[in-house]
């Protein structure tokens, strides 16, 4: 009799073990590059104010003439990410963006490009905020 309990408990374990638990949803691509988008959006306010404190300081002099290049690495970084959502936007649609709807073989091959360009991007906007913090911190 104990031998059968055993039996069925361990059935039971066994059974319990190999249920389907809901899996987490595997992270994709679109997550990704969204992922990297939602974290630099935030920072565009930062490069509002930046080049606002850079602009100040332009003048004629050498010094002056490095808070232009800051300032101008800026607006670059700001432009970029601007563009790059414009054409994010106008290759998918919110359905693959927002909900996962599979994407075909040639939206997978853009997505691959946007990925990479979200990448540039990133380097930008840290690289140039960064540069600016740096030489108005110089300042101080």
């Amino acid at each position: 009799m104990k031998t059968k309990i055993l039996l069925v408990f361990a059935l039971f374990m066994f059974m319990q073990s190999c249920k389907n638990e809901p899996k987490e949803k595997e992270e994709t691509r679109m997550d990704r590059v969204m992922a990297v988008h939602d974290e630099l959006m935030p920072r565009m306010g930062e490069i509002g104010k930046l080049t606002t404190a850079l602009e100040a300081k332009i003048d004629t002099t050498a010094t002056g003439e490095k808070y232009k290049l800051a300032k101008d690495s800026l607006v670059n970084a700001y432009d970029y990410m601007m563009d790059w959502m414009k054409g994010f936007g106008d290759k998918f649609d919110s359905e693959e963006v927002l909900e996962g709807k599979a994407l075909n073989s040639k939206k997978e091959a853009l997505l691959i490009e946007e990925e990479k360009k979200v990448h540039i991007m990133k380097d930008m906007m840290l690289g140039s905020i960064a540069n600016a913090e740096a030489l108005l911190a110089k300042e101080n």
